[in-house]
């Protein structure tokens, strides 16, 4: 167990002999002036030292109170990075991960979260792992992230342009994901060429894939004298009943000749569920790719970027299907401290864990940057990010 001050801040002189402790390093830490700091919460923590020992050290703080935690771990792919070691023994790469998630497990609520990211070296043996962790009742999906636009010639075999998400809940029955925000170009789907007066609306059959035995010998006659029955294999999405009220009210659509096969008419203004289900599968068109998330830390660090970051957008997909405003985010793989970064523009509270010394020289600098409003790119200009907040820095001893 690791050892907390209990007047809410970290352990330092006097901690438990033999115990994680985390001391906190004023020079580091940053706040807004004060005049641009209300409303916005002192909770942010950047922690410098081995996740493990992070973890049991913030378990008394945070047990039960961590909302979504996202994990971006060395992939093990043997590769040299500047800043990280990736080339671990298999079975010294399930230990490390292992001892991991168990301790993160309990910080979370039982409505959190769990999102990983991996490659191919690993996803598939993690994914078992996370079973065994996790229960496999509570995995919600594995998410492919497109990461890459283009495809490498030079390789020997496949073209790898696909990263996985794996993605677990606490407890699958009481975690519910946000919806996907609506877009222009959803919208413009909407047309109103009747001139109906609810406004714009998109035509959408009127079978199902699925239904009662009943549905095979369905058939309905609509009052302009069109007989209508489900197609071979399908069944009715509405009842006769419902479909008499949807023609009485003018929302089925026979085409611009009346000739059509009858549709319903799906209305925008009663579309009020919000967007759309998150898919699976996540374009770079849409999250962003490598290629973007390298130009984003190049703002902060140009003379040495990190070599592996994630974009911005892709964590705000992330945070925004699996949190609302003021939800404590953790990290415990910070890297370069994107998911800090974002989770602060969107106003969630959050904790970053990193043991490398670019704890100091990418991730601290990245953030006083948000915090000052002087960070212009990622998803800044997107969710009206100014400027604002602070947060603490403590490393682990």
């Amino acid at each position: 167990m690791g050892y907390w001050r209990s007047d809410g801040q970290c352990g330092g002189a006097g901690g438990v002999p033999g115990m994680p402790t985390l001391v906190g390093d004023s020079a580091s830490s940053y706040a807004a002036p004060e005049d641009d700091r209300a409303g916005v919460t002192r909770d942010n923590l950047v922690i410098q030292g081995d996740c493990l020992g992070a973890l049991a050290a913030l378990e008394p703080r945070l047990q039960g109170r961590v909302g979504c935690v996202f994990l971006d771990p060395p992939y093990n792919t043997g590769g040299a990075f500047s800043l990280y070691a990736d080339g671990f023994e298999h079975q010294a790469w399930l230990a490390m991960m292992r001892e991991r998630i168990e301790r993160i497990r309990p910080l979370l609520r039982d409505d959190g979260s769990l999102w990983i990211s991996i490659d191919d070296h690993e996803a598939h043996y993690l994914k078992v792992l996370c079973d065994a962790l996790f229960g496999r009742a509570n995995f919600i999906a594995n998410v492919v992230w497109q990461k890459k636009y283009t495809v490498a010639n030079d390789t020997q075999w496949l073209s790898d342009n696909h990263d996985h998400i794996l993605v677990y809940a606490r407890d699958k029955r009481a975690w519910r994901p946000n919806r996907l925000p609506r877009t222009e170009t959803m919208d413009g789907r909407y047309r109103n060429p009747d001139h109906h007066p609810k406004g714009p609306w998109k035509a959408t059959p009127l079978h199902a894939k699925s239904g009662r035995d009943a549905g095979r010998s369905f058939a309905h006659t609509f009052r302009n004298g069109v007989e209508w029955r489900p197609p071979a294999g399908t069944f009715p999405r509405f009842t006769a009943a419902t479909l008499e009220r949807l023609d009485e009210a003018g929302e089925i659509w026979f085409g611009r000749d009346g000739q059509a096969a009858p549709a319903r008419k799906t209305f925008l203004c009663d579309l009020t569920r919000g967007g759309p289900p998150c898919p699976t599968v996540w374009l770079q068109s849409e999250v962003g790719s490598n290629h973007e998330a390298r130009d984003e830390v190049k703002a902060f660090n140009r003379a040495e970027p990190f070599d592996t970051p994630k974009p911005e957008r892709l964590l705000q997909r992330i945070l925004h299907v699996a949190t609302q405003p003021g939800d404590l985010v953790l990290d415990a793989f910070a890297g370069s401290g994107t998911t800090g970064a974002v989770a602060h523009k969107m106003g969630r509270r959050w904790v970053m864990i990193e043991r490398g010394e670019h704890c100091r020289t990418h991730i601290v600098p990245r953030l006083k940057r948000v915090i000052d409003g002087a960070d212009p790119g990622g998803i800044t200009q997107a969710v009206g990010w100014r400027g604002g907040g602070a947060f603490a820095f403590y490393r682990l001893v």
